[in-house]
């Protein structure tokens, strides 16, 4: 069934007749090539820099993974693939683990400049936790490099990690949304070598660099971009963000490899009027978390994919005390909720695998051959939703009565009937859920007390989210980390944490791992209630568009994507 033309539809003939040489040919069956696709995804973009606190809680790296790519990506399935394109990485034999990058002699960023070991050591800097000036999400697996050998300018350099540091993960370091121009943060701050300033420890030029990564990319709906600091390393680069918040990508004429097939891609936030901008034919690709796609017109195609993120309750602000997290997840009834929003609603949830139930794992995938043994440490703990248990467990904490404020982005209305089917669960034993969403919510109103839980996945995120390595899920739940947005801390889960980190063998993996979930189970810092999904929509006549369940989003290729009318 045809689509209705939108606001575009009027510039696609010349636009065809310009681009012509540059995107795949075709024919009048077809249909004719249309210049720009639009693309929603399931979060606001407020910064360019998806690596910080604010980055990881919003659309940033869904909505710019071609914009800013790294030495690997995350694929459809989860797995990390090496992005050669950028560059390649490769072990170094030896008793430490060492790897060394080499960037392709034809990358540059989009202003010319080459991209170099400079920018490594910038990444690795902000990430490590050394320098706690950079408000980085999370120090997974930096935190575990020793040194970065660099000879400022140069292509090549090699990274090592500390002895007994073997950080299994290793091939997700450096990826897509990590790497960012040293050149520019070292212009905007007044520091000519960046690499000096940082590994010899000088604070002063540190600050200053720390202080522009921070919030030196933050993006302004409706202001100009400006080329010379929002530069990219991929097949796009940002052009403008309207008025609305939607960013406006283009083919970056710098970039070395295959030139994107379609000239323009338009991101749209999740405060975007989807039903309208489909109906419009302003829309053609809309990746949601949950079932915001329900309203679409024909001519689409609908997927529904489960994520490698967890969706969860992270707790914190009132429910500080783990006996009052206690009473507040006895009357919490997750097998109801599973049942009711777990699951796209399409047919009965497979019978194993990821989206089968409850979840009773936070870190530990459910297609894992020990995903069972390890969340069999939840014991069947917090399932039906009991009231007069949490009565008793609100007693015994001293309390006859309690408040939680659950935040999450709005409008969302899954996460809003999850939140109504709590309350009223949770009404009878004295516990008041409160809905304390707004549009401009962030997982940070959690650390300031604002609000008791957020609803969302690993660190509270709200847009995708999720991949393969268990790495950062299992950071975010780290003392000191700012993904933590709890402030949950424990010395053992910790030691866990990092001997996880560079387990080799399933065996040890497996003794780990349900050690660090059996101490989550008595602490309680989240709630874990089950497989994150989401609905991906796909105009018909769109070709290449893959769903990719996990934080990079279906926009994980999009520089292949081509749309005909």
């Amino acid at each position: 069934m045809p689509r209705p033309a939108g606001r575009r539809t009027a510039a696609v003939v010349a636009a065809v007749a310009v681009t012509a040489g540059l995107a795949s040919a075709c024919t009048s069956d077809e249909g004719e090539q249309v210049p720009t696709i639009g693309y929603a995804i399931a979060g606001d973009v407020p910064t360019y820099n998806p690596a910080t606190s604010t980055g990881r809680w919003s659309g940033a790296l869904a909505g710019l993974s071609r914009v800013l790519p790294g030495f690997s990506y995350t694929d459809p399935s989860g797995s990390v693939v090496a992005d050669t394109d950028i560059g390649k990485a490769a072990p170094v034999p030896g008793d430490a683990l060492a790897v060394t990058y080499s960037f392709a002699e034809s990358a540059v960023w989009s202003d010319g400049v080459p991209m170099t070991c400079d920018d490594l050591v910038l990444t690795w800097i902000a990430h490590s936790g050394r320098a706690p000036e950079f408000d980085v999400a999370s120090t997974a697996g930096y935190r575990d490099v020793d040194r970065i050998d660099c000879a400022p300018g140069d292509k090549t350099a090699t990274v090592i990690f500390g002895q007994g540091r073997s950080v299994a993960d290793w091939k997700s370091l450096f990826g897509a949304g990590e790497v960012l121009p040293a050149h520019v943060a070292g212009a905007a701050a007044g520091v000519d070598d960046t690499t000096a300033a940082l590994v010899d420890g000088d604070a002063d030029a540190t600050a200053r660099i720390a202080d522009f990564w921070n919030t030196g990319w933050t993006l302004t709906p409706g202001e100009p971009v400006d080329a010379a600091r929002f530069v990219a390393s991929g097949p796009y680069r940002l052009e403008a963000v309207d008025e609305s918040g939607v960013l406006e990508l283009v083919p970056n004429d710098a970039w070395w490899g295959n030139r994107p097939r379609t000239e323009r891609i338009e991101v749209y936030p999740r405060s975007a009027d989807v039903a309208a901008l489909t109906a419009d034919g302003d829309v053609e690709i809309v990746d949601a978390v949950g079932t915001r796609s329900g309203d679409l017109p024909d001519g689409f195609a609908l997927t529904d994919v489960v994520s490698p993120a967890v969706e969860q309750l992270v707790l914190g602000g009132g429910l500080d005390d783990p006996a009052l997290r206690r009473a507040f997840a006895s009357c919490v009834p997750r097998d109801a909720l599973f049942a009711e929003h777990g699951s796209p609603g399409t047919g009965a949830p497979p019978a194993s695998g990821p989206g089968s139930g409850v979840a009773d794992a936070r870190f530990t995938p459910r297609n894992s051959l020990v995903y069972g043994q390890v969340a069999g440490v939840a014991d069947g703990r917090y399932r039906a939703g009991d009231s007069a248990a949490a009565a008793d467990a609100l007693s015994g904490a001293g309390s006859d009565g309690a408040t939680v404020r659950i935040g999450y982005r709005a409008p969302d209305d899954r996460r809003a009937a999850v939140v109504a089917r709590i309350a009223a669960a949770c009404a009878p034993a004295g516990i008041v859920v409160e809905d304390a969403s707004s549009p401009d919510f962030t997982p940070a109103a959690l650390a300031d007390g604002a609000v008791d839980a957020v609803l969302g996945a690993e660190g509270g995120a709200q847009g995708a989210a999720g991949s393969q390595p268990a790495t950062r899920r299992l950071q975010a739940l780290r003392s000191g980390e700012r993904a933590n947005i709890g402030g949950f801390s424990s010395v053992r889960y910790d030691e866990l944490v990092d001997q996880l980190a560079t387990a080799a063998s399933s065996s040890a993996r497996l003794g780990l791992a349900t050690d660090a979930e059996r101490i989550l189970w008595d602490e309680l810092p989240t709630l874990p209630l089950f497989d994150q999904f989401r609905t991906v929509a796909i105009a018909d006549g769109t070709e290449a568009a893959t769903p990719n369940p996990t934080e990079t989003g279906t926009g994980w290729n999009m520089d292949r994507w081509v749309f005909r009318r």
